[in-house]
């Protein structure tokens, strides 16, 4: 009996050393996963309001309603609601039921996740809810990608959203209070997207993964998440490429999530003081979503829902067309709460970045 007893811890042993060096080999640099199995992109959908409608992506979006409440009482269900249709939507163009997915990776704005957990809480899928503030769809899509790569899971679905109305409740002033905003501020998008990755498939790729640090610099001006966030996008993004000794130009797009005209610029200043230039291909899906003079966005768009749409419509439709083989995507969140702000607190900043590729 104590012979089998050894016998048996030895074998234990044996497997955690092996688990141990795969994990190593996986790891690039101090931050980033290359992935050995990337998890390939099946499925994808996206859900705009009245503004996204208006926008110069318009045409990219799967679903688009003039209604802000999509047929629902109050904006917190018409949020529920966009995640049940998106999802919906990408199950059926993939030709898949809920009971094949593993997983499902989930977040949105609105305090508890409410807006993702009672949205897809008729799916039966296991569900992992998470808050990254604007960067979850970078933050739900890496764990989807890990998951299939590390051969926990075969299908997994990342899912994103916010709406405008929602989050001004929650964050700032009543819509009908009619407050003015400074220049500096964003309109947070009334949208959500759906990614579905399977461990098979036409691609594109999730090649690469990199999590974001907390980066706090003390900007706590709520009408200016643009310089909140640009200290985070900046540090993920020259990690990533220190990681994988790459440059900007290695890359068809760099695209950062919501920082804005402001913080897009600014992370552009803090690369060229590095002497790096970001060059022409460096965007952001807050100035891709709307169209900022004609539609008074002032400093762009902003919100979970803001990359979500834009990478599950603009950016993967590009990719699937072959208009760009591989991109950088690297949406940004502002991790404040109403709470910490009447507080006084400032606003960390956080980004999570991944390597998208046309090929494995």
């Amino acid at each position: 009996m104590t012979l089998i007893i050894f016998l048996f811890a030895g074998t234990l042993r044996t497997t955690h050393k092996n688990e141990v060096s795969s994990m190593n080999e996986k790891r690039v640099g101090k931050r980033t996963i290359a992935l050995s199995h990337p998890p390939s992109v099946i499925s994808y959908a996206n859900i705009g309001g009245r503004q996204e409608a208006e926008g110069p992506l318009s045409s990219y979006f799967d679903e688009l309603s003039d209604d802000s409440f999509f047929g629902e009482k109050t904006w917190e269900k018409a949020e529920s609601t966009m995640q049940k249709k998106v999802v919906q939507r990408a199950l059926d163009q993939a030709k898949l039921k809920p009971d094949d997915l593993d997983y499902i990776c989930a977040g949105d704005l609105l305090n508890q996740c409410i807006g993702s957990s009672f949205g897809l809480r008729d799916f039966g899928i296991p569900f992992y809810g998470l808050y990254g503030a604007c960067s979850t769809m970078g933050e739900s899509l890496s764990l989807a990608a890990m998951l299939i790569d590390g051969g926990y899971a075969s299908r997994v679905a990342a899912v994103t959203s916010s709406h405008f109305c929602t989050a001004e409740r929650q964050y700032r002033m009543p819509v009908p209070y009619g407050n003015q905003r400074p220049p500096t501020a964003q309109w947070t998008a009334t949208a959500a997207g759906c990614t579905i990755l399977a461990e098979d498939g036409p691609g594109p790729y999730i090649t690469h993964v990199t999590c974001g640090k907390i980066v706090d610099r003390g900007v706590s001006d709520v009408n200016n998440m643009g310089a909140a966030m640009a200290p985070a996008a900046y540090d993920t993004l020259a990690a990533f490429f220190r990681d994988t000794e790459t440059k900007p130009q290695d890359y068809d797009l760099v695209v950062t999530g919501d920082l804005g005209e402001l913080g897009h610029a600014i992370v552009r200043d803090f690369f060229s003081r590095d002497g790096v230039d970001l060059g022409e291909n460096f965007q952001d899906c807050g100035l891709l979503l709307y169209d900022r003079q004609a539609q008074d966005m002032h400093a762009g768009a902003s919100g979970c829902g803001c990359s979500a749409s834009v990478l599950n419509g603009y950016l993967l439709s590009g990719m699937r067309s072959g208009r760009w083989k591989r991109i950088v995507f690297a949406p940004t969140g502002a991790l404040l709460s109403p709470t910490s702000s009447f507080q006084g607190e400032s606003i960390p900043g956080i980004c999570h970045a991944l390597c998208i590729s046309a090929e494995k």
